[in-house]
């Protein structure tokens, strides 16, 4: 499970001008409507992506993918609220949404033992989000996950309690439309849970996930996986052994903004096959291994919650860094790549990408496939070695990528894989 968010803040003179002309609304439906917008296909079990700059005018997402989702209070078919602009992450499971984008939405915050359920999520930008874990219906399209926990975001000054040190580390809450640059975060990845067994009873430590909460301070605990945040897809009654994600290619100076499909499950209608997709099983640490320039990189992953291609550094690539862009690679001129991927099945798969120069990006384009940046950006905070390849968003266009979920059958064997 990996918890990379794209680095937000691009300090350059193209990203200052078009922050103040893109964006779009962010303002979830009344609860009071039982509607499910969703960006709806044509068939229940596949919602729109938008891939662009997201909600926020302030602050503008580079290589965002978006879906709108329907929270519901549980059981009920007039208390749900569509929340718009929700970022799609498959490096993560889980449903995050800010509080301010409930619109008001009744829900009620889980508890145990007399104390009230948390949950924290830090990032590599030494970013953060913090809040209480509350139980809900989630729809999508035609899909239904029921009463299942996730977290609502904590708003600024809200009387929910601080972040303990253990959670904020240092960093900065994520709480805010323009801090986080999204509604909330649908984690679809290929793991159950949020956590599992390292937050289960029986453990000696969760790490700073799960906490209990009284009036005024938090502390570590452990959780059930009945408890934790569920990857959703997991939960539909059908379609829920995995999903897949298709984006258009683009051209080779980007766009604005473009649109692609979520569909559930893989295999289990006669739209959603794997076709002639390559299986890559995941290792033991959810990984697979990524050579490039005759070196291995075993602790490499698929993520389309990452705005670029992050990899290496520059003095193993040779890529210089950007002026600007911090985090950012900025050669002189385009650079065409390849590498290979290989699943712990021993199979693989070639992948051709290039790399531009992020300090020359043209307005008023949001979306690229060839933006790229360095894997030690931030890998403390990840828990991951200094080199690896975070296949990012720009992997996704032009081609579908599917996400296996662990334990489930599919005509590809049982996840957790990917395939593309």
């Amino acid at each position: 499970m990996k918890h990379i968010r794209a680095l937000l803040v691009i300090a350059a003179a193209w990203f200052l001008f078009t922050a103040a002309t893109c964006g779009g609304g962010s303002s979830p439906s009344s609860f009071l409507s039982s509607s499910n917008s969703n960006r709806a296909t044509s068939v229940p079990h596949a919602v729109i992506v938008t891939a662009g700059p997201g909600p926020s005018t302030t602050n503008p997402y580079l290589n965002g993918a978006f879906v709108d989702v329907t929270i519901c209070v549980p059981g009920s078919t007039s208390q749900c609220t569509t929340v718009p602009d929700v970022l799609l992450d498959t490096g993560s499971s889980g449903l995050r949404v800010l509080s301010s984008a409930l619109g008001g939405l009744p829900l009620t915050n889980m508890t145990s033992a007399g104390a009230t359920m948390a949950d924290c999520v830090q990032y590599v930008d030494l970013t953060y989000n913090w809040g209480a874990v509350a139980r809900a219906d989630v729809k999508l399209a035609g899909e239904v996950a029921s009463s299942i926990p996730i977290q609502i975001i904590a708003d600024p000054g809200s009387t929910f309690p601080s972040a303990p040190s253990s959670c904020s580390n240092g960093g900065t809450p994520a709480n805010t439309l323009d801090t986080l640059s999204a509604n909330g975060i649908l984690g679809v990845s290929s793991y159950l849970y949020d956590c599992g067994d390292a937050c289960a009873p029986g453990t000696v430590s969760n790490g700073g996930v799960y906490f209990a909460c009284s009036d005024t301070s938090c502390q570590v605990t452990t959780v059930p996986l009945a408890n934790q945040l569920e990857n959703p897809v997991a939960a539909f009654p059908s379609d829920n052994n995995g999903i897949s994600i298709t984006l258009p290619s683009l051209p080779d100076a980007g766009l604005p903004s473009t649109t692609g499909t979520l569909t559930f499950g893989i295999g289990t209608q006669g739209d959603n096959g794997l076709g002639n997709a390559v299986v890559q099983t995941e290792n033991n640490d959810g990984n697979i291994t990524t050579v490039f320039d005759g070196a291995s990189y075993s602790s490499s992953f698929i993520d389309s919650g990452s705005n670029a291609l992050y990899f290496l550094d520059s003095p193993t690539t040779g890529l210089p860094a950007c002026r600007d862009a911090a985090g950012f690679y900025c050669p002189s001129t385009t650079q065409f790549l390849s590498a290979t991927n290989t699943g712990a099945n021993s199979q693989s798969n070639p992948v051709d990408f290039a790399v531009v120069n992020v300090d020359s990006l043209p307005a008023p384009n949001w979306v690229f496939d060839d933006v790229a940046g360095h894997s030690s950006a931030g890998p403390s905070q990840s828990g991951l070695p200094s080199l690896y390849f975070d296949w990012g968003l720009p992997f996704f266009f032009g081609r579908t990528v599917y996400v296996a979920i662990e334990g489930r059958s599919t005509p590809g064997g049982t996840g957790p894989y990917w395939a593309y």
